[in-house]
């Protein structure tokens, strides 16, 4: 009997379509499945999450 994916809390990644556009790793789709069918942004067009400029110095 096939299954449907299972739930998650997670909510899946929004990449940046813009970005997307033209990439070939992602086919500008912006995230890709990685082995163990879990979704995560493109690491080709899609920036760092780290990168957003935000540093705050303590």
């Amino acid at each position: 009997m096939a299954y449907g994916a299972g739930r998650s809390p997670l909510l899946p990644p929004r990449p940046d379509l813009t970005l997307a556009r033209n990439c070939e790793h992602c086919l500008g789709w912006g995230t890709v499945v990685t082995r163990d069918g879990e979704h995560e942004l493109c690491h080709t067009c899609q920036p760092d999450p780290g990168d957003a400029g935000g540093d705050m110095a303590l």
